[in-house]
């Protein structure tokens, strides 16, 4: 494995999920694959789980790590090519991408959208051109429209807490006090419409009218606009706030009775309640649900360790 940034660079999705759990039951069984290898991680943007949990996985693994915040510690970065560096930028991504390369044998990149051009943000460009230039393998530690690292942490954390063969996972719109990008719910999506299909779970997503996903990311999902609908039945439920894709970036007001509850939960299969974390407390998702025992939220960030573990050891893998 050469790249992981997406569902599509997992060939064997169910045999993934085993080795990580095998990991998880063994972590330092193969802590000499990583001997002498090091991998930098590189942030454009805030992160825990995801700084954390890579580095715990490179460390299991036996590999040396490099953190680098390249927004506050690196130069100002060109991304652009055939432009004047008469500006503000110091270091165009071709070199400071190619140098990364050369001290680190596995790459891992952070970057956010900027929410203002969905084309811009879709092209993926700046991940692209990080993967390009570094020429080394590279994971993504989220991009502009994807997070892939997270999404197999909660397919893995499904296949642990499942209670019937082909469980119901419910995917709903929550609110929230500023626009996000759709990363999380289109990679949650992507993933769970290829377990779907391997015939591992059932999908439905709900949300608000004018809250649609690109349809790239969600063939074969039932999609419902009435969230109370939409529980019934669901042994898993994945609250999670995005900004349109449509009205570009845009929020909803007035949508705070989208938030989960108890009370909404009465209609599901006693379901588990997830979220990729960080969470707004009683705006995007009530405390009752967060302190209670239908919260698997810590358990499913525990997981993010073995999901970056099973990734990296396949990319040493293939050193």
């Amino acid at each position: 494995m050469n790249l992981f940034s997406s569902v599509n660079d997992v060939t064997d999705l169910k045999k993934l999920i085993e080795e990580a759990l095998i990991l998880k039951a063994d972590p330092f069984s193969n802590k000499s694959l990583g001997k002498d290898k090091t991998i930098g991680l590189v942030f454009l943007n805030p992160s825990l789980r995801t700084r954390l949990s890579t580095q715990k996985a490179a460390l299991n693994l036996g590999m040396n790590v490099m953190v680098m915040n390249l927004d506050k510690e690196g130069w100002a970065l060109e991304t652009e090519d055939g432009v004047i560096m008469n500006g503000t930028t110091v270091e165009h991504i071709r070199e400071a991408a190619a140098v990364m390369g050369e001290y680190c044998d596995i790459l891992g990149f952070r970057s956010f959208p900027k929410l203002q051009d969905r084309d811009e943000d879709y092209s993926e460009s700046l991940f692209n051109k990080f993967v390009k230039f570094s020429g080394v393998p590279v994971v993504s530690l989220e991009s502009a429209t994807l997070h892939p690292l997270q999404s197999f942490a909660d397919l893995i954390t499904i296949e642990e807490h499942k209670k019937t063969a082909k469980p119901k996972v419910l995917l709903t719109w929550a609110p929230h006090v500023k626009a996000l990008p759709q990363a999380v719910p289109n990679s949650f999506s992507e993933w769970m419409c290829k377990a779907q299909a391997e015939g591992m779970i059932d999908f439905v997503i709900t949300h608000p009218e004018g809250f649609e996903l690109a349809e790239k990311f969600t063939p074969g999902a039932t999609i419902i606009n009435d969230q109370d609908e939409a529980l019934k039945g669901a042994d898993f439920v994945y609250v999670k706030n995005w900004s349109s894709y449509q009205d570009y970036g845009k929020t909803l007001p007035g949508a705070e009775h989208w938030m989960m509850t108890n009370k909404k939960l009465e209609g599901t299969n006693d379901a588990k309640v997830m979220h990729c974390l960080p969470v707004r407390r009683d705006y995007e998702l009530s405390s009752e649900i967060l302190d209670g025992p239908n919260s698997i939220v810590i358990k499913e960030a525990s997981n993010r360790t073995w999901a970056a573990q099973a990734v990296l050891k396949k990319m040493l893998e293939g050193l």
